[in-house]
């Protein structure tokens, strides 16, 4: 086995990624509770399912490819909620199964990580520090898909050639497809990396006929566990949109490239002349100049745009695992003559290549803080400002009913925290479930509940009280 022992400059930029990962992960679950962001975009109108205790009718029947989330997280909060009567109980569990599942991820990922060092739960960690935050707060499923990616990649190299390693094996695959449907593009780098270790080898062999197991069950939900009509024209709109660049035109994914082509860019200029300082030099100007975009320039919330973010983590994830993968299998001695450069690089960086590494990790941690810090503050107002409206005398009558509000008499500086198809079921929630009015926003065009399912569950006898759901089904027969 291919072996050499890590410099001191390695072990600190490995411990500030493990330091990162691991904080972050922590971080998720205290900031996601302490601010209820399990209520932030479409998980207004999960946790309300979770209230209500109907989450498969309202929607997860339609995202059969996404069972596993149901099973994890919102089935439990909903059996929860039956258990105790308490609505509150089964959103608080929802939000915080949701939550913990990156630092979840990161402790089967240890637990399974059979490489020197552990190389795989080091990029695992760094992953989760560099993309997560980008999309915290919202309720996509990528963010499990990427919690279970690193455990299942870990487990389908170094998961014992037995059955019980296969059954465990099996497990994570179909735990991972089952998140959602760009999870395929995991599943592919998994077995992509496996293909380097031998198209006959007994782990590439294992992975290549999981997938065909895999596969055929996700084949058999969609055709067993078809969407309605109406959500199935709403799915392939999304799908046909999800890899569209003008996803990535956004705020903070734009101060991120600049940061970090600013910082390479000082960083050449300044190692012409005192190439020992250049890089710490160079972190600090660009500090200075994020500083002073952010206290003179920056007026943009990085929020909805956490949703179409999710595209990053199709795209980086297979990247990052890919990488992690390499360099594991280099340190085991197995060699590819043609990616030579690349294997020095990663088992023998030099000092200043480390130092940029951990440069760049430091002005990605520095913006996602001050992304989150900026979110979370605009969101909390945001949630305040909606109860209020929920339990005010305002009413618009022209939108269907006495009883309903418009969501633009609030300041429309508030409109970058709104999520339209969601907002009344955010209203009823932050109302304690008792609103005096429903918040609705007139120019919304998507709308979760048939009539018929409306009806159905405000008959049921629920913990959340009659005339609440009364005010669901009008809104839904008004447009369902």
């Amino acid at each position: 086995m291919f072996s050499r022992p890590l410099k001191p400059d390695s072990i600190c930029l490995r411990r500030l990624v493990i330091f990162l990962g691991l904080g972050w992960s922590v971080a998720f679950v205290a900031l996601a509770l302490a601010n209820q962001l399990e209520l932030y975009g479409d998980g207004a109108m999960f946790s309300y399912a979770v209230a209500v205790r109907d989450v498969w009718a309202f929607h997860w029947h339609n995202i059969s490819g996404r069972m596993a989330v149901y099973l994890l997280t919102l089935l439990p909060a909903e059996m929860l909620v039956g258990l105790t009567g308490n609505p509150w109980a089964g959103i608080i569990a929802y939000g915080a199964v949701f939550y913990i599942a990156p630092l979840v991820g990161l402790v089967l990922t240890y637990a399974a990580d059979r490489s020197q060092g552990r190389l795989l739960f080091v990029y695992a960690c760094g992953s989760t520090a560099l993309l997560c935050p980008l999309i915290f707060g919202f309720p996509t499923e990528m963010w499990f898909a990427h919690a279970i990616f690193w455990p299942t990649l870990a487990l389908s190299h170094y998961a014992k050639p037995t059955l019980a390693g296969a059954v465990l094996v099996l497990v994570a695959w179909v735990l991972l497809a089952f998140c959602h449907e760009g999870a395929l593009v995991l599943l592919l780098a998994i077995l992509g990396t496996l293909a380097l270790r031998g198209l006959r080898s007994k782990v590439f062999l294992r992975g290549a006929l999981t997938l065909a197991i895999v596969m055929t069950l996700a084949i058999a939900a969609k055709v067993f566990l078809p969407p309605d009509s109406y959500y199935a024209d709403a799915f392939v709109r999304a799908a046909l949109h999800f890899f569209d660049p003008e996803l990535f035109k956004v705020e903070v994914v734009v101060s991120l490239l600049s940061a970090i082509a600013a910082y390479a860019v000082i960083h050449v200029a300044i190692s012409r002349w005192n190439p020992q300082r250049a890089c710490i030099v160079a972190l600090v100007a660009v500090f200075g100049l994020l500083s002073i975009y952010w206290i003179g320039f920056d007026d943009a919330i990085h929020a909805n745009s956490r949703y179409y973010l999710r595209t990053a983590l199709v795209l980086a994830t297979p990247l990052l695992g890919g990488l992690a993968a390499l360099a594991a299998m280099t340190r085991e001695g197995i060699v590819f003559a043609r990616l030579g450069r690349l294997q020095k690089a990663i088992t023998t960086p030099s000092k200043r290549s480390l130092c940029a590494g951990a440069s760049i990790f430091a002005v990605v941690f520095a913006i996602n803080i001050v992304q989150t810090s900026k979110f979370i503050a605009g969101w909390s107002a945001y949630r305040n400002a909606i109860a209020a409206l929920a339990m005010s005398d305002e009413a618009d009558a022209s939108l269907g009913s006495a009883e309903f509000v418009s969501s633009r008499r609030l300041s429309p500086s508030l409109e970058r925290l709104a999520w339209f198809s969601t907002i009344p079921y955010l209203s009823i929630i932050l109302a304690d479930f008792s609103p005096k009015r429903l918040v609705i926003d007139p120019k919304g065009n998507y709308f979760w509940l048939s009539c018929e399912t409306a009806t159905r569950n405000k008959d049921a006898k629920l913990a959340v009280p009659e005339q609440t759901r009364e005010l669901v089904r009008v809104y839904s027969c008004l447009h369902r």
